[in-house]
């Protein structure tokens, strides 16, 4: 989200987003508010610090992990004021372990991506990390029944072998689907809420996500088209949600509530799914951050959402975000309908 403020912007988000408020992050607060620093900040006994080329693993904390630990602790507090006693689905986010890999340095200047070691030794961090986040974010609000979404934006390039090496003249090795499907399943496994993944690339890896027993897929609505219409269906067949974004991250006409749920219905209508089954099935969404957008803006944007989600109502209860199968204890009861994520 736009701004500096995480009470104004937490009281923002549950005021346009009630069915489904999330922990916002303010990444114009600076190093440690970004979505790698943030998450860097959830890391259990492994410390980053912030050098002219990023984020780079170090023996021991410093003064950027310290700051990235306060803007933490500073959105918690605000959004535990703004939830007040909310009972409700809840959402928290933080990058995933290959976009991590792909982005934070070795001690020696490489990305931890090119170490095998390093990327099993981050993602073990990233998920114990995760877990007491959770831990943390019930004791605070304790009516709320979260849902994680891990944001996977570098997660294709990893695949593709497109992450650049130290000296920016190669690449470094492409990563194996059945390898990087491994990491996430073992983190979802780990983790007592429903996980969706976020991946605004152009071609998300449906599939590797779909197998990796996650709740739910976050897809820019822009970016499909009709190849990817049987890896969407077979998600959608194996009790997926769908979050859709359909409104843009930086200030744009937005259009009428209308005009952003056409593309949920044009994808649907290609799928071949029962019409009423829609909106128990898909959630809009803004198509990635909004933090490059104004705060007037993203206001909007997440309201337009909303209205656009009502329009797809058109029969059945919501589904349930749920885990790998009904019986792992990791359901999260009565997702809400179509509300923005």
């Amino acid at each position: 989200m736009p701004g500096t403020d995480p009470l104004e912007t937490a009281r923002l988000v549950v005021g346009e987003v009630p069915d489904l408020p999330f922990l916002p992050e303010l990444p114009a607060r600076g190093p440690g508010a970004d979505m790698v620093g943030r998450t860097a900040g959830l890391l259990v006994d492994l410390a980053v610090d912030l050098q002219p080329s990023g984020w780079r693993l170090v023996p021991r904390p410093g003064m950027d992990l310290r700051r990235a630990w306060d803007f933490l602790a500073r959105d918690l507090d605000a959004l535990q004021e703004a939830v007040d006693e909310f009972t409700g689905v809840l959402k928290v986010q933080a990058a995933g372990p290959w976009t991590m890999a792909s982005e934070v340095e070795l001690p020696r200047g490489d990305k931890a991506l090119a170490d095998p070691g390093a990327v099993r030794d981050l993602t073990a961090s990233l998920t114990e990390g995760l877990r007491r986040h959770l831990a943390d974010v019930r004791r605070r609000v304790p009516g709320a029944r979260l849902v994680v979404q891990i944001d996977e934006p570098s997660l294709p390039r990893v695949l593709a072998g497109r992450v650049p090496t130290a000296s920016g003249y190669g690449a470094l090795a492409a990563v194996e689907a059945n390898r990087a499907g491994a990491a996430l399943s073992a983190l979802v496994d780990a983790l007592d809420a429903p996980v969706l993944v976020h991946c605004c690339a152009a071609d998300p890896p449906i599939e590797l996500l779909r197998t990796s027993g996650v709740a739910g897929l976050s897809l820019d609505a822009a970016l499909l088209g009709e190849r990817h219409d049987e890896a969407l269906g077979e998600a959608v067949e194996a009790g997926l949600t769908l979050v859709l974004g359909v409104a843009a991250g930086v200030d744009s006409e937005l259009g009428s509530a209308d005009v952003l749920a056409d593309p949920a219905r044009r994808l649907w209508q290609r799928l071949g799914f029962p019409a009423g089954d829609l909106a128990a099935t898909v959630v809009l969404s803004p198509g990635c951050g909004l933090a490059g957008a104004s705060p007037a803006y993203a206001r909007r944007a997440l309201a337009r959402c909303r209205e656009a989600a009502a329009r797809l109502v058109e029969a059945p209860e919501p589904r349930a975000l749920s885990g790998r199968s009904a019986g792992d204890g990791r359901d999260a009861d009565d997702h809400p309908r179509g509300g923005p994520a």
